[in-house]
């Protein structure tokens, strides 16, 4: 029988309370529960950080904080500190918008897999729909359940398709869709000493691709994306994007041509910089 990974999942989040609070309530109730999590914090405010003490009191499994200062988007920065601190060897990536369904980390466990990372699937919400989903919703699963959706809320096709396909039909879908196996960070995993190999996320980079430059360097490093988008999923929660510019876009875009061009697997804008990378 495989032994499965102990896994270290990093959420992370900026300044959104109430979404985080839900996406909280969904990983107490995993049917894996061999994980620790780690809150990966881009500088949000005390709000955010009373949140978590207060989950922290009864949560099921380890729950740490990790925040600098805001200085604007650092992302990136925040994520290659929490995999510095990651004690287990499997890291499963979300965002604090994300809600997990709850076999969410078991799939990310079984499929797990040495030479390759998993690239998970997500059903996006409308506002309406994202706003009215409670706690118990979570907690009783009714929030993945099709019908419910519907009579709250829209769901497109594309989300419907997911949520409905039982495990035979999933795994077929993931088997012919023509989506590539590409990181996304609000649900994709790989193993630990694969990050560190390729130095973790590179922090020039703003919102835009950072995950899928990440992914692409893995790729060049052979390690090789595996599709789970039908069968690990979490449901996304509707949020403005004002960080999002037309000048960081085109800067990420132009550090992944040359990440693709140049084939690089490493990164000397990661976890280690300047003095610190060993020649």
């Amino acid at each position: 029988m495989q032994q499965l990974p102990k896994i270290t999942l990093i959420i992370a989040t900026y300044n959104n309370v109430k979404w985080l609070e839900k996406v909280l309530h969904g990983y107490s109730t995993q049917t894996y529960t061999d994980f620790e999590v780690i809150i990966a914090d881009d500088g949000s405010g005390k709000e955010t950080e009373d949140l978590i003490k207060s989950f922290q009191k009864e949560y099921p499994v380890p729950l740490r904080h990790i925040w600098h200062e805001d200085k604007g988007y650092r992302r990136q920065t925040i994520l290659n500190i929490a995999l510095t601190k990651a004690e287990n060897e499997y890291v499963v990536f979300t965002d604090g918008d994300c809600i997990p369904k709850e076999d969410f980390l078991e799939r990310h466990a079984n499929y797990a897999e040495k030479g390759k990372f998993l690239s998970g699937g997500y059903c996006k919400l409308d506002m309406s729909l994202s706003e009215g989903i409670t706690k118990e919703d979570i907690i009783s699963g009714n929030c993945f359940n099709v019908e419910w959706l519907k009579e709250n809320g829209s769901l497109g096709s594309s989300q419907y398709r997911k949520l409905a396909s039982g495990e035979t039909v999933a795994k077929l879908l993931d088997a012919v869709t023509p989506s590539n196996a590409s990181f996304n960070n609000c649900n994709s995993s790989a193993w630990l000493e694969d990050l560190l190999r390729i130095n973790g996320y590179d922090e020039r980079m703003q919102y835009g691709g950072p995950d899928r430059e990440l992914g692409e360097r893995l790729e060049n490093a052979g390690v090789k994306g595996k599709q789970i988008r039908h069968r690990a999923l979490c449901l996304h929660l509707d949020h403005p994007r004002g960080y999002k510019t037309k000048e960081s876009l085109e800067r990420n875009l132009a550090i992944r041509k040359n990440t693709r061009k140049k084939g690089y697997a490493y990164t000397y804008f990661g976890i280690k910089k300047g003095d610190d990378i060993e020649e």
